[in-house]
């Protein structure tokens, strides 16, 4: 007896080193950690920091050094002579130039002011002589008149960009949260499934030796040996699907965590379900607040109002001025283009009026008023529809929280009778027909259960998901970042 307890307690340990306890919030934090998803989630969130990084820096000062070092020609070229003919002579120079230049961008009206330096070097090898020029400082700015500003409208949708993929990313951590669930408890019904499996097979063995037993002392039709022995068949048939099912529903799991040892997994049955109640404007009220939807709800009415005020901008006069001030000097040496500088002034203005476009220009400005209607009216359709799905989730997840206790109570009665059913057919006090009604409805109830169980964290996560909000804890999601 002594060697058979060893032998069972060492059976056990290597059952214990095979697989790992895991727990639904073990799971979760483990897929947060480890999964392919979770890492995507923070790669494209540093993807769009550097993105919004990138665009402040277009708003701040730009200092460049450019050039052309060396530029040197070899080749005839055609001058003009006095009489009207041509000459074909040949030039052998080094035409070098250095500049450099330090810009601003103007948000509010487009524009681009800069202060530059820059200096040329002309070497003539046919005359072997070296000439410089070059403009010691010059101040300028390049401004679009009656034409769109893209900085301005920039300055608005691009912040609300970042805001945006913030909030994708912790919407990305909770849908991680959300898939888990649904993974875990695939693996959880399927280990349940199995458990059930295994326990109907060894009763109804056992069942089957009694009424073997009782058939030798005619006590029981051949019918019903019969139907015993179909129902050791299909528990059979049942172990082995269920061991299958286990297999899949496990690998899944692992998988998507990114767990990468051999070891199975134990799941443990989340008892313990969190009752609070939810106020439903409240819960809307932290989604408008934190949801990437809500953020997109305001940027996507800031780009249609966009698209029509450059459909207005483009269709008038559109002008540019260009402005310089400056001094500039030649001489033989470098330093030469620094003694006595002269004056160095530049304005100009381009313009284009579009005379006659046969109505193109009024068509696109109409166009995008539409397109600003439309987006309105989408917008508002969408805040209706945001508002009912978290309602309509609150509502779900009050009543699964009540769920869970019915078939909690009911699985736990379906498991009483059947126990007290098979105990009356060991007695011949019971039909083997009423045996195998008691028998599905302890499965039944055990599996609606964990079913019931599976929709309460869904519920729960997805709550989570759509709000970004912590109601156990009562604060946003915003506060973890």
């Amino acid at each position: 007896m002594k060697k058979i307890l060893l032998g069972l307690l060492f059976m056990g340990n290597i059952s214990f080193a095979q697989q790992t306890q895991l727990s639904l919030d073990e799971a979760v934090q483990m897929a947060k950690d480890k999964s392919i998803a979770a890492k995507q989630a923070s790669t494209q969130k540093e993807t769009d920091f550097w993105r919004f990084k990138s665009f402040q820096a277009d708003f701040k000062p730009q200092l460049s050094l450019s050039g052309a070092l060396p530029s040197f020609t070899r080749s005839f070229i055609q001058v003009l002579q006095p009489d009207g003919t041509v000459a074909f002579q040949s030039v052998s120079n080094n035409n070098s130039t250095l500049t450099l230049a330090l810009s601003q961008s103007i948000a509010k009206t487009g524009g681009t002011i800069f202060i530059q330096k820059q200096l040329q070097r002309f070497d003539d090898f046919e005359r072997n002589s070296t000439l410089y020029n070059g403009v010691p400082v010059a101040f300028g700015l390049s401004q679009p008149l009656f034409r769109y500003n893209q900085m301005k409208w920039d300055k608005q949708i691009e912040p609300l960009k970042y805001s945006e993929s913030q909030q994708v990313f912790l919407e990305s951590l909770e849908k991680v949260s959300l898939n888990v669930s649904d993974y875990y408890f695939d693996l959880l019904i399927a280990q349940v499934n199995l458990q059930i499996a295994e326990k109907n097979r060894s009763n109804n063995d056992t069942l089957y030796k009694i009424a073997s037993k009782r058939l030798e002392l005619g006590k029981i039709s051949e019918n019903d040996i019969l139907q015993l022995r179909l129902s050791v068949l299909n528990a059979q048939k049942d172990l082995a699907s269920a061991k299958q099912q286990a297999e899949v529903a496990t690998l899944q799991l692992k998988a998507y965590i990114g767990y990468r040892e051999e070891n199975k997994f134990d799941l443990a049955i989340p008892f313990q379900i969190k009752n609070f109640e939810i106020d439903a404007q409240k819960a809307i009220q932290a989604a408008l607040n934190s949801r990437s939807d809500a953020i997109a709800f305001r940027r996507r009415i800031l780009e249609a109002e966009r698209d029509l005020n450059k459909a207005k901008a483009e269709n008038g006069l559109n002008a540019n001025l260009n402005v310089a001030f400056g001094l500039s000097n030649r001489g033989a040496k470098p330093l030469d283009i620094y003694k006595n500088a002269q004056d160095r002034e530049f304005v100009e203005i381009q313009f284009t009026l579009p005379i006659m476009d046969w109505g193109r220009s009024k068509a696109r400005t109409e166009t995008a008023k539409a397109n600003l209607q439309l987006t309105q009216q989408s917008v508002e359709q969408d805040k209706l529809t945001f508002e009912q799905q978290i309602y309509t989730q609150v509502t779900l997840f009050e009543m699964l929280q009540k769920q869970v206790k019915l078939t909690a109570e009911t699985d736990e009665i379906a498991t009483k009778r059947y126990q007290i059913a098979q105990d009356r057919y060991i007695l011949a006090d019971l039909s083997i027909t009423d045996l195998g009604i008691a028998l599905q409805e302890k499965d039944r109830a055990k599996r609606d259960y964990i079913v019931a169980l599976r929709d309460y964290w869904r519920a729960y996560y997805t709550l989570r998901y759509y709000t970004l909000y912590d109601f156990e804890q009562n604060e946003s999601l915003n506060l973890r970042k």
